[in-house]
């Protein structure tokens, strides 16, 4: 190896599977990375010095997926000496020194709970020649307190707890992520805080059950409270959330969307099923009567709100009526957009061994007709907007078809995915527009044209287009990065009083 080589320094790239806390906890994989001196690889890179997988092990065919890609790397790394391969998540957190088992040029294993171990593990592996698997049973640090490269200049993440306390009957993630723990409200504010001075507009809050937040310290309106803290923060134009659990969605939460200004009327509301009889056998406790009853308050306190939602199909001992019921909840609900997904077997959970497993044919019949029933409806809402004005952040990513259609894409204040026209002869904003070129991380204004199941269309000029400091940083090629935010768990009673400073899977 030349002087050059040996001091250039190692590559890296993380490669992500599953739910939003999965996206998130991979900026702080790249965060800690490069941290410790490594350099992200470009995509097209196909011999970066340190691949990092992170799992995830909701899906049944998650462990099919990582061996295969664990194999399509085993030539790579055997025509490039000093190459590492790392695997991390849900999916290590469960199969843990199995993997090196079934893949013994894997170099480290790591868990949910100690993702700051990975560069001392990477190191270690190095100078042992030997892999290494560390599976830590319980939360080490907060996820938080790492540093992280965003991925956005314009939306960021902010985990407000890990973990759950819920035992939904299919749902490995309790085992995998742990009991809830909680972050202090004043971390978490810190935190968007230190995102608004990077230019991000938007934040959103996530957590496995976002609506028992507070549980550790014993206020049960702690989620509603951080709402309309959030809506004090100067700069921070957009705030979600996911995912909340209907069983602790409580009033004054409806109350804070409804009254805080920056806080979005859209709402992830994970339904499962419309049965009482599969959510008692889910362990879901709420009925379905409970959901509707949210959703009314939810369209009575903001009738503009778009709600989306998860469902699983095929749960075992689900009947046609069973399921029937269920496309009747999708039917009064009105989802503007809905998640399904056909039931599979997770070893360790309940579910896996009930009675009444369903054969796979009578599965995907019951999703086609679930699918048909929830694009009749979405569609039909989304044609209700034509015509309206929307305000879209503009995106990078969101429309696959963008280059040759010469429009750009973001999100609307409701989540809806909008593909609007730049006004500058399809040449994404170059001159034409209110305010010259468009950016992702800037704010348009557009009136809907056309409405499909899962987007809308706006084809005619931008009404108006504001340039913001996020979009300035994407121009500038400029990603936020926070170092860890130092908060420590919280206790049990009421915190101590200080100055704020100036600085899933989730879908249960």
């Amino acid at each position: 190896m030349t002087t050059a080589a040996a001091s250039s320094p190692r590559t890296y790239q993380v490669r992500t599977y599953g739910c939003q806390m999965n996206v998130h906890d991979s900026e702080r994989i790249s965060g800690l990375l490069e941290q410790a001196g490594y350099v992200r690889a470009a995509e097209a890179d196909d011999n970066p010095d340190v691949v990092v997988f992170n799992t995830c092990a909701v899906r049944e065919n998650a462990d099919n997926r990582l061996y295969g890609n664990l194999g399509h790397l085993r030539p790579v790394k055997a025509r490039h000496p000093g190459m590492q391969i790392a695997v991390g998540g849900c999916l290590a957190q469960k199969d843990r020194g199995e993997i090196v088992r079934k893949a013994p040029w894997v170099d480290v294993v790591f868990g949910t709970h100690n993702i700051g171990s990975l560069p001392v593990l990477l190191d270690r592996a190095r100078h042992n020649a030997a892999a290494e698997v560390e599976i830590l049973e319980s939360l080490d640090v907060f996820p938080s307190t790492l540093p992280t490269r965003r991925e956005s200049t314009y939306a960021g993440w902010v985990s407000i707890s890990v973990g759950c306390n819920n035992t939904c009957t299919f749902c490995i993630v309790p085992s995998l992520r742990g009991k809830e723990k909680d972050r202090r409200p004043g971390d978490i504010l810190s935190e968007v805080r230190a995102l608004v001075d990077e230019g991000v507009l938007e934040v959103t809050l996530l957590g496995q059950n976002v609506n028992s937040y507070g549980v550790e310290f014993g206020d049960r309106h702690a989620f509603g409270k951080l709402l309309r803290a959030c809506g004090d923060i100067e700069g921070l134009e957009r705030v979600r959330f996911t995912s909340p659990h209907p069983k602790d969605f409580t009033d004054d939460v409806i109350a804070a969307m409804a009254e805080t200004p920056n806080v979005c009327h859209s709402l992830h509301m994970p339904l499962q099923s419309g049965s009482d009889d599969v959510l008692r056998a889910m362990r879901r406790s709420y009925r379905a009567d409970r959901y509707l009853g949210i959703i009314e308050k939810v369209r009575a306190a903001m009738p503009d709100a778009a709600i989306t939602t998860d469902i699983i199909v095929g749960f075992p001992g689900e009947t046609d009526a069973d399921f029937e019921r269920t496309l009747d909840v999708v039917r009064e609900a009105r989802f503007s957009s809905a998640f399904t997904f056909q039931y599979s077997k997770r070893p360790g959970t309940p579910a896996a061994t009930m009675d009444g497993q369903l054969p796979k044919q009578v599965v995907q019949e019951r999703y086609e007709r679930l699918i048909a029933c929830v694009e009749e409806i979405t569609w039909a809402e989304n044609k209700k907007l034509v015509g309206e004005t929307v305000e879209v952040l503009v995106a990078v990513g969101e429309g696959r078809k963008d280059e040759r259609t010469g429009r750009m894409s973001g999100r609307a204040r409701d989540g809806r995915l909008v593909h609007f026209a730049t006004g500058a002869n399809g040449q994404h904003g170059e001159a034409g527009s209110p305010a010259g070129r468009i950016r992702p991380g800037d704010i348009v204004h557009t009136t809907v044209t056309y409405a499909a199941p899962h987007h809308l269309n706006a084809d005619g000029e931008p009404l108006s287009h504001r340039r913001t400091r996020a979009g300035d940083a994407a121009e500038a090629g400029r990603a936020p990065r926070t170092p860890g935010v130092l908060l420590g768990l919280p206790t049990i009673g009421a915190p101590a009083t200080t100055p704020a400073p100036t600085t899933g899977c989730a879908a249960h």
